[in-house]
């Protein structure tokens, strides 16, 4: 009979082996994805790796290319909400009867794969395998123009790497998920590097120099030419404006200006000028004419990226980002800074026991007046004492809270905003975890939590 509501389908993926775990392998991706047809070879694809700012590029490339007419699939990860967001057609999450059927089209596969490398004593298939090869077949189903792919860790053994990217696209590359990618960020970006091999073209976002060395070298192994940040592409300015921001970027075939981007942050500006490079490679040579301007600018103007400085809620307001590594949170603090006019910054912060603690605290000292801790619900979540010790050590005590609870750290937070006397001038952020960000756009668009004001 097989599954019948998505409900069945998400506990069923629960059951398999968590993001956080990965075995560097793609024996099971290939062998699914062969017994399905190889979905992932029936599209173009653009995929799109890096430590920071993946997701939000992959979204404005989507977007881009929506707006000149392609059908799109992308496929991000992870959810913040329902894992129906990790699937999107023209933009749009999948209907949760859509994944069903077709989890039930793909499932036979599955469990064949599943049972064959049980027997060699090895795993099933993980949960972001499952999820991979769930996406492949909707998108080979619909069928996709092109499909926009993120990468979930890494980029060697990931479980999206079964796929020839026309354009592979690598993003910011710094320390994270250090236990499986390397220590040092020349072993990140040689694992990062791994979309290259079989890629026709390289799009590389801003790079440390460490980082631009290994992904040059391994263009050059791969013979790509690389089209890179601040060489080929880049950003000619930013100037903030209401809601986002207006850019003029320089493209690979000339410059795009007057381009409003509903997003916060220098970082989201130059998501933009990668994006908006790779969407040039991708729809044709870069001796080409420039893109049309008023396409480049629909598509910018229509981006969203849930989750990325968004604003759930004002008066005062609060805010919520994803970002969880020292690289993103200094992302945040300068787009806090620059883009906002708060005259204090009240910050909610959760984060998983594998995470740089310190080193985020310390990218975020500088702009936050007040730090209240809580705890993710996860098993993975740091407890929020010894956060709040870590916490203490590099704000100083007097700048820290435990706030018990999510629900509880936001009425902290956002009781310290009204008593500061500056109406309207003291902003709530909750960060450090995805996780931590889900929960919050859960429980902020829940009528039930009217008593979080």
């Amino acid at each position: 009979m097989g599954i019948t509501s998505a409900n069945q389908l998400w506990e069923e993926l629960q059951t398999r082996w968590p993001e956080n775990l990965i075995e560097p392998s793609l024996a099971r991706m290939n062998a699914v994805s062969h017994l399905m047809g190889d979905p992932q070879l029936t599209f173009p694809v653009i995929q799109v790796a890096g430590t920071n700012g993946k997701s939000s590029t992959a979204r404005m490339i989507e977007s881009l290319l929506r707006s000149f007419g392609l059908r799109t699939g992308l496929y991000t990860s992870p959810h913040l909400v329902d894992p129906t967001e990790r699937i999107c057609l023209d933009g749009a999450p999948i209907s949760p009867e859509a994944a069903v059927a077709t989890w039930n089209d793909i499932e036979p596969f599955i469990s064949m794969v599943d049972h064959n490398s049980v027997t060699d004593g090895g795993p099933r298939l993980s949960y972001f395998e499952a999820m991979t090869a769930l996406a492949y077949s909707v998108f080979a189903d619909s069928p996709v123009d092109v499909a926009i792919i993120e990468v979930g860790l890494g980029g060697t053994w990931d479980a999206t790497s079964v796929c020839r990217p026309q354009v592979a696209v690598i993003t910011p590359v710094d320390l994270d998920h250090q236990e499986y990618l390397g220590e040092t960020i020349r072993e990140i970006a040689g694992e990062k590097a791994g979309i290259l091999a079989n890629a026709d073209a390289a799009v590389l976002g801003p790079q440390s120099p460490e980082a631009a060395l290994i992904l040059i070298g391994a263009c050059e192994d791969a013979d790509l030419q690389p089209t890179r940040f601040g060489v080929e592409y880049g950003v000619n300015s930013q100037a903030l404006a209401v809601g986002g921001q207006l850019l003029s970027l320089h493209g690979l075939r000339g410059d795009y200006s007057e381009i409003f981007l509903p997003l916060f942050g220098e970082h989201q500006g130059n998501n933009a000028a990668v994006a908006l490079a790779a969407c040039e490679t991708f729809l044709g040579s870069a001796l080409l004419a420039p893109l049309d301007e008023d396409l480049v600018r629909e598509g910018f103007a229509t981006v969203i990226s849930p989750g990325r400085l968004e604003i759930l809620r004002t008066s005062p307001t609060i805010m919520v980002d994803a970002a969880h590594n020292p690289h993103s949170a200094k992302s945040l603090a300068t787009a806090l800074e620059t883009s906002f006019t708060f005259v204090g910054v009240i910050a909610v912060v959760g984060m998983l026991h594998n995470k740089d603690a310190v080193g985020f605290l310390e990218a975020l000292s500088p702009v936050v007046s007040q730090v209240v801790i809580t705890e993710p619900i996860s098993p993975r979540a740091l407890p929020a004492v010894e956060l709040a010790r870590l916490a203490s050590e590099v704000l100083g005590g007097e700048r820290v809270t435990i706030g018990g609870d999510l629900a509880s750290a936001l009425e902290e937070a956002i009781g310290l905003a009204d008593s500061s006397g500056e109406y309207g001038g003291v902003g709530v952020i909750v960060t450090g975890s995805v996780v931590l960000v889900g929960d919050t756009i859960r429980l902020l668009s829940d009528p039930d939590s009217q008593g979080v004001n």
